[in-house]
């Protein structure tokens, strides 16, 4: 006789349900409070696996070794990207749910999680890993990891030693094809510098720095080639090869706005839960969290881009040949 699958054995909810252990009770001074407080990190976990199999699976189209623009594969790592940043949207909006506690009503259970903390959540640290945050970029980079287990160490450690998802936008946008062999870029330039008023005249040395392969100096996460294929995506978004590239570099810059207001919601909501105290487990809590808010910032050299756009009314005219690649030119 076949077995049918039950609601409740599907989703493994007798474990589930299960899971919340209130650590107030068992020393016998419950604190109502601690069981809303359990879900909502429980909560954030679970999401945070959803993010990461979602970012796994967007990083192994990536990887392979020819990815058409205008594919349904790169549509699916913009949905991808889209679902993600709606999730994390998610994120923020639990946070309104969290502070329906009280300062009072955290106190109630506050000492009873040391040294415990969301600074040990490795999948968020593995998160921030694969999508291109660096250790040297971190803030507080020396305890990051001081209050994880070693497995939990390793696998942050070998998502930092591959390439991180900031690193496979760079590859892709470097294949771009188009303007490798025309006059584009020093017409563009010309018509950006007159663009400048009187105090911006020093953009011209960087518009330099940025697009020009003879100077590699510049602290910039994207070579001079990615970022001259990701000015063309944002300056003509709307020929029909280059639309779902810039809904791609759309979604990246989103997501980093989004862990930004995370980050933000979160700083201010421990700031008035336990003021200027020190966290759980033992960092600056509200000053720490204003210093990632400052600091993990992965997309910005894309976001940056946007410093050297020029008015839609001077863009240079495309040549009938490059309309074409484009798909918007008849023979």
């Amino acid at each position: 006789m076949e077995l049918k699958m039950h609601y409740a054995d599907y989703l493994k909810l007798d474990s589930i349900l299960d899971a919340q252990q209130l650590r107030s009770d068992e020393l016998n001074a419950h604190a109502h409070d601690e069981m809303l407080f359990i879900i909502i990190h429980q909560a954030y976990e679970l999401w945070f696996k959803q993010l990461l199999y979602e970012l796994d699976s967007i990083m192994t189209i990536f990887r392979k070794p020819a990815l058409n623009d205008d594919s349904p594969e790169l549509q699916t790592i913009v949905h991808r990207l889209n679902r993600s940043n709606t999730i994390l949207k998610l994120l923020v909006q639990q946070i309104e749910v969290m502070e329906t506690m009280s300062p009072m009503d955290f106190l109630d259970f506050r000492d009873m999680l040391r040294p415990a903390s969301g600074f040990q959540s490795w999948q968020f640290k593995l998160l921030e890993a694969k999508l291109g945050l660096k250790y040297e970029q971190r803030h507080g980079e020396a305890h990051y990891i001081s209050q994880l287990r070693d497995a939990e160490i390793r696998i942050i450690k070998a998502a930092e030693s591959g390439k991180s998802l900031l690193e496979l936008v760079n590859s892709w946008l470097e294949r771009m094809p188009f303007l490798k062999d025309n006059d584009f870029w020093p017409g563009y330039r010309q018509l950006y510098l007159e663009s400048l008023s009187e105090v911006e005249k020093g953009h011209a040395a960087l518009f330099d720095t940025v697009f020009s392969e003879e100077n590699g100096n510049y602290p910039c996460s994207l070579s001079p080639a990615a970022c001259r294929a990701g000015l063309f995506i944002m300056i003509y978004p709307g020929y029909p090869i280059l639309q779902l590239p810039y809904q791609l570099l759309n979604q990246l810059l989103e997501m980093d706005e989004q862990l930004s207001t995370w980050r933000y919601r979160h700083m201010h909501m421990v700031q008035r839960t336990i003021g200027t105290r020190i966290g759980t487990g033992g960092s600056a809590g509200r000053d720490y969290l204003q210093g990632t808010l400052d600091k993990h910032f992965i997309f910005h050299d894309i976001a940056k881009l946007t410093s050297f756009l020029i008015e839609r009314k001077k863009l240079p005219k495309l040549d009938k040949h490059m309309e074409r690649r484009l798909g918007f030119a008849s023979e």
